[in-house]
């Protein structure tokens, strides 16, 4: 029984446990990739000869966000380009290029490049909300009432 208090106890000196009691938000920019359209599977839409992987329509824009989840603002426009499901890359396309697949396969341009409400608005609604709530509490306190006491 000594011997494994003491083996823990100099095994415990030797561990390191680092505490931290910030909390790191990560905020900036991110370039998102977003699948708005799914090519069908042929071999023009192939990622190399052969293969059995595809490539879809996405659109990819430049947003700054806060904690990866709440988009403050779009910093880049839109664009469409093709790019694999669940991937980081992407190809461009020129004009023509894109012109071609969008008439190919019968879709709507400028409803592609739309990004939705909560990349548009719900970040910053989100952001005005949280500054709304701390202000508040700033300056919502009411001031403390004296209260004398009273003896019998």
């Amino acid at each position: 029984m000594v011997k494994k208090i003491l083996l823990l106890s100099f095994v415990s000196m030797f561990t390191t446990n680092v505490v931290s009691a910030k909390l790191k938000i990560l905020f900036g920019r991110i370039n998102k990739i977003e699948i708005v359209a799914d090519l069908p599977d042929t071999e023009k839409y192939a990622v190399s000869i052969g293969s059995k992987e595809y490539l879809d329509l996405a659109r990819v824009h430049q947003e700054y966000n806060i904690a990866w989840i709440i988009p403050v603002w779009v910093t880049q426009e839109p664009k469409l380009v093709l790019a694999k499901k669940e991937s980081d890359e992407y190809l461009e396309l020129t004009n023509e290029q894109l012109d071609q697949v969008v008439s190919e396969n019968k879709l709507n341009k400028e409803s592609l490049l739309q990004p939705g409400f909560y990349t548009k608005y719900g970040g910053k609604l989100l952001v005005l909300l949280i500054i709304g709530l701390i202000l508040y509490g700033f300056f919502s306190k009411a001031n403390p009432k004296k209260i004398n006491p009273t003896y019998i």
